[in-house]
């Protein structure tokens, strides 16, 4: 029988996460905008990779894989482009910082593409081509996963990570377009929520290396994960990874470190951010009407026998946004124990519900 989650205010989710940075001697600036983009990651519904992953931030920043105190610099940088590295430091901070440049160099050149190295998991991709959507531009990230999960196509090796995509498009009167999926049948986040509250997986998400289906969560080390159309999402999660990570000098193939198992070693987590400036193409009023249109279009299509209303892809977030800052962020009771066990081995307050 499923938990019932308890919910908590997002304010006093930030000050929790917050305070668990603090007491890892991550600077007070930095730990509040890490914590607010997990918190915004909670409130927009993307449950596996928000307050979810403190665990796995504080076992590095413990253990010394993260750098507490990055000093994060450009070091390669033209009209339209730069390099960004994050000096192993908590991702959400590198990303921050590559996402306010693509914007800067799109608003004077018509676009900004900036690779990131020595980046870490920075939480979900949709955090940061929002940003650039609510800039009027379109924003592409795409980044080499945490960890390698998958095999090339009709292999056994574990060369490839869920090497997510996001795309966003801004509209008038609808919410933007975001697209943010793994190229993988399912994100890894959602195995390791699986596995924490005892569910198993679906066919079709792993396989093991007799390439029978796996449904158990917690024998993921045992298997496959399959990439999304076979082999097209492995050849898409290849391209991901020579554009995030090769190209930026950042780690790919048998190079990339399991964040999660290795947690004393520096991941040089690769990423690339690009933001496309509307107004360079045209009015940032007619194309957003377009926009609308065409998203108008789309739900209003005759649906298959069986099938919901057409939707567009980000189109409930606004509503589960303004539901859980009403209401609060529902948190599984497992992982409550989690950030309870974390606040006692940090010495800091507990989260309370409200």
């Amino acid at each position: 029988m499923t938990q019932e989650a308890t919910k908590y205010r997002a304010q006093d989710l930030t000050e929790f996460l917050a305070s668990a940075f603090r007491a890892l001697d991550v600077p007070g600036h930095d730990a509040e905008k890490v914590a607010r983009l997990m918190t915004q990651a909670d409130l927009l519904g993307y449950d596996t990779h928000g307050s979810f992953r403190l665990r796995q931030y504080v076992n590095r920043l413990r253990d010394g894989g993260n750098n507490s105190r990055p000093d994060i610099k450009v070091i390669a940088d033209t009209d339209a482009t730069a390099v960004v590295d994050g000096d192993n430091g908590l991702g959400h901070l590198a990303m921050s910082r590559a996402a306010e440049l693509a914007i800067e160099k799109a608003r004077q050149h018509g676009i900004g593409w900036i690779g990131v190295r020595n980046s870490n998991h920075c939480g979900p991709a949709s955090l940061y081509v929002n940003m650039l959507a609510e800039a009027d531009m379109i924003g592409l990230m795409a980044a080499v996963g945490s960890a390698n999960h998958v095999a090339p196509f009709g292999g056994l090796d574990l060369l490839l990570g869920t090497n997510p995509l996001a795309l966003a498009v801004p509209a008038g009167t609808s919410p933007p377009f975001v697209l943010d999926m793994a190229t993988t049948a399912a994100a890894a986040g959602k195995i390791k929520v699986l596995a924490q509250r005892g569910d198993p997986m679906p066919k079709g998400w792993m396989v093991d290396r007799q390439g029978e289906p796996l449904t158990d969560p917690k024998r993921q080390s045992e298997g496959l994960l399959l990439p999304i159309g076979g082999a097209k999402g492995y050849g898409l999660a290849l391209a991901i990874g020579l554009i995030a990570g090769t190209l930026n000098g950042a780690a790919f193939g048998k190079d990339v470190v399991n964040f999660t198992k290795e947690t004393a070693i520096p991941t040089n987590t690769g990423q690339f951010i690009a933001a496309i400036s509307i107004s360079a193409f045209a009015d940032v009023g007619t194309f957003k009407a377009s926009a609308d249109r065409i998203f108008g279009e789309m739900r209003s299509s005759e649906t298959l026998p069986g099938f919901d209303p057409v939707r567009i892809p980000g189109q409930e977030r606004p509503e589960i946004l303004a539901t859980r800052q009403r209401e609060g962020i529902p948190l599984h009771p497992n992982l409550v124990k989690v950030l309870a066990e974390i606040a006692g081995e940090l010495g800091i307050t507990e989260l309370n519900a409200n």
